[in-house]
């Protein structure tokens, strides 16, 4: 076994080493989302902290680690008899990006159930964390599925495994341990919710600090054995304290002052449901068992607020993380009770150091704040109030008139857009397709493990055989190959690509303001229906790829509200672009079918025959199969109309602006769908 980084020798982030280790002291905070950039020690971190968990008593042979102080009754390798435990260090279990369902919780011999009637149970990674660490690394990129299935069972401490009337039951309680960089997509709301603490983590920019932590990286890597032993008694030390703040957790008191703090907080910032108060309430009782107190004080209460309450105020994907630390003390200061420390700051002031060199200390003047938001609401719709013909100095020269970027419009809630046919892709909730999740439609037999059992199927197929099996008794003879796998039809998730016009025929400021809005609201959409997207904008002599495939569409919203505008109009270039982007993301994701968003007027310029050369174009997409959508910006008393000769080539349908936010989208969608049945 590897030697693990040291958990001390880890430079700065105070934040995200104060969130594992509160969790360390008191698994029911809830877990911790480490949310940042890539390359900050997220992993090494997490890492880290399994050595210091203290060791684990579990009865021996036990595939559940059940205590054998209390086992669980329920145990499938139970029940287990009164007995000594064996010692154990706490295990940290890594939950794979591409894992299955049955990896997770774990899997049922259905054969076996159905013949003789036993349950025969494999356990999964849930099984194998209880009583220890569950790491999950790149979380948002988890399939949804999974992770409801992992919070659910994070959340009741327990995992469910039911096939077809069959169940088992088991214990999960473990310390949850998310790890995501918000570039490559966020969590949902509702799934965010689910983590008791998150932090933000960055790079340094202290040239000193930096120095540090290559300085120490070196070394480890050099030497690893031997640079762990340098810190050895800084890990010793770390050990102890957090076992004896474990100890000290259940004295611990929670008086009616704190209680009232924390309600007050939560209500003031308006967060969701209540379990953003008992979560803070967990953490702060936490935090004073970890500096060794037996009274919650108003500094707690505060830390608290700054770890647990950040996400939960995040309401869609354009908004960022994060709290007002000036309300946060205002809120505390009117609601401060009788729980101060008299030789403390009062209910407002900023935590003190908790001293000691092997410990985070807390942040003075720092929170969990994430970076402005990607869209901010100020600027949105006020792209008419701004002035016109300044230099803006970002993106390509564009030969002229260009302008700097024009707000969006407030975005606003959209039909949905689809590709037609039944697809195969990854789990969403945009386009029909075969799923593992679904209602169920007929069955086939299985390739590999057997997963969804369709029963009446298998029964029937076996039903003919029994005289001939040498059937006795009740019980029905099955064997491997009667058994039937359910097909399933539910949602898939797209690629959603965005060839957007910015050119001087859109410039016009009120008009473009819209077109943002409109796209803004299709990203929305997006991400509510759990696509990848990508941005190409076209303008002046070329067309650019503003955003190659990715989750995260807020990265793409920052994109779009930067996007200047001005110059020719090369529909050709954006058109020739796609196929590019469309093919880079089918390699990388082959499940995703695309979907085209072309965006424009249609009035190509750059050159000669360039309304014919865009048409040839539009005809490569539609002989590639490409399910397409042209959203029509030509406003005035003239119009040409060419947006919807354009959609004719592209074998798909036009909208307009207006239409986007109309009934009339659901006839839009079964025009594309009737389009692609006449060309099949």
């Amino acid at each position: 076994m590897s030697t693990p980084y040291p958990f001390t020798a880890v430079v700065g982030q105070d934040d995200l080493r104060l969130g594992l280790l509160l969790n360390a002291v008191s698994p029911a905070v809830g877990g911790v989302l480490v949310r940042g950039e890539k390359g900050t020690a997220k992993s090494t971190a997490v890492r880290a902290l399994a050595a210091l968990m203290p060791d684990v008593p579990v009865v021996p042979g036990c595939r559940f680690s059940c205590d054998p102080a209390s086992p669980d009754p329920a145990c499938p390798d139970g029940p287990h008899g009164a007995g000594g435990g064996v010692s154990r260090g706490a295990r940290m279990v890594e939950l794979p990006v591409g894992a299955s369902e049955d990896r997770l919780v774990g899997a049922l011999d259905i054969e076996r159930a159905l013949a003789e009637g036993v349950k025969a149970f494999e356990p999964g990674l849930l099984a194998a964390a209880n009583r220890g660490i569950l790491y999950v690394d790149e979380v948002n990129l988890l399939h949804d599925h999974l992770v409801d299935v992992l919070l659910d069972a994070a959340a009741m401490g327990a995992s469910y495994v039911e096939r077809e009337g069959v169940s088992v039951r088991h214990a999960a309680r473990f310390l949850l341990v998310g790890t995501m960089n918000p570039e490559e997509g966020e969590l949902r709301p509702q799934l965010l919710d689910r983590f008791g603490l998150t932090v933000e983590v960055a790079a340094s920019r202290d040239t000193d600090q930096r120095v540090e932590v290559v300085r120490r990286r070196l070394a480890y890597d050099a030497d690893p054995a031997g640079f762990a032993a340098e810190w050895a008694a800084e890990e010793g030390a770390l050990r102890e304290r957090i076992a004896a703040a474990r100890a000290l957790l259940p004295e611990v008191r929670l008086g009616d002052g704190a209680l009232r703090q924390i309600a007050a907080t939560c209500a003031a910032f308006e967060v969701d449901g209540m379990r953003a108060d008992i979560v803070m309430a967990r953490t702060a009782t936490a935090l004073a068992a970890w500096a060794g107190r037996t009274d919650v004080l108003a500094e707690d209460v505060r830390q608290a607020a700054l770890l647990a309450l950040p996400h939960r105020r995040r309401r869609n994907p354009f908004d960022a993380p994060g709290l007002d630390e000036d309300k946060l003390d205002d809120t505390l200061e009117q609601n401060g009770g009788g729980d101060e420390d008299p030789d403390g700051p009062g209910g407002g002031g900023r935590p003190p150091h908790d001293g000691g060199p092997d410990t985070p200390p807390r942040p003075e003047g720092e929170s969990a704040d994430a970076p402005a938001p990607s869209v901010p609401e100020q600027d949105r719709g006020q792209g008419q109030e701004q002035g016109q013909g300044q230099e803006q100095g970002q993106g390509r020269p564009s030969g002229g008139g260009e302008q700097r970027p024009v707000g969006a419009t407030e975005p606003f809630r959209t039909r949905m857009l689809s590709v037609p046919g039944l697809g195969e892709g990854a789990a969403g909730r945009r386009s029909r397709a075969r799923t593992e999740h679904g209602r169920t439609t007929g069955s086939r037999q299985p390739r590999g493990a057997l997963t969804k059992l369709h029963l009446a199927a298998t029964v029937q197929a076996a039903a003919p055989h029994q005289r001939a099996r040498g059937r006795s008794g009740p019980g029905l003879v099955v064997r491997r190959d009667d058994l039937r796998q359910a097909t399933r039809e539910g949602r898939e998730g797209n690629l959603v690509l965005f060839v957007v016009d910015a050119s001087g025929s859109m410039a016009a400021r009120q008009r473009m303001g819209a077109v943002k809005g409109a796209v803004l609201s299709l990203l929305l959409d997006a991400y509510q229906r759990r696509d990848k997207v990508g941005l190409v904008t076209f303008r002046g002599r070329e067309a650019e790829v503003a955003l190659p495939p990715t989750s995260s569409v807020d990265a793409a919203a920052a994109r779009l509200e930067l996007l200047p505008t001005g110059g020719r109009t090369p529909v050709t270039a954006g058109l020739l672009r796609a196929p590019q982007v469309l093919l880079f993301g089918g390699l990388r994701d082959p499940s995703r079918r695309p979907l085209l968003v072309v965006v424009t007027d249609g009035r190509a310029t750059g050159g000669p025959d360039a309304v014919a050369l865009a048409a040839r174009a539009a005809r490569l997409h539609e002989a590639q199969g490409i399910a397409s959508v042209v959203v029509d910006c030509e406003s005035g008393p003239v119009r040409l109309g060419l947006a919807g000769v354009l959609a004719r080539e592209l074998g798909g349908s036009a909208v307009t602006l207006d239409e986007l936010r109309a009934d009339s989208i659901a006839g839009l969608v079964k025009d594309v769908q009737e389009t692609n049945r006449r060309a099949a």
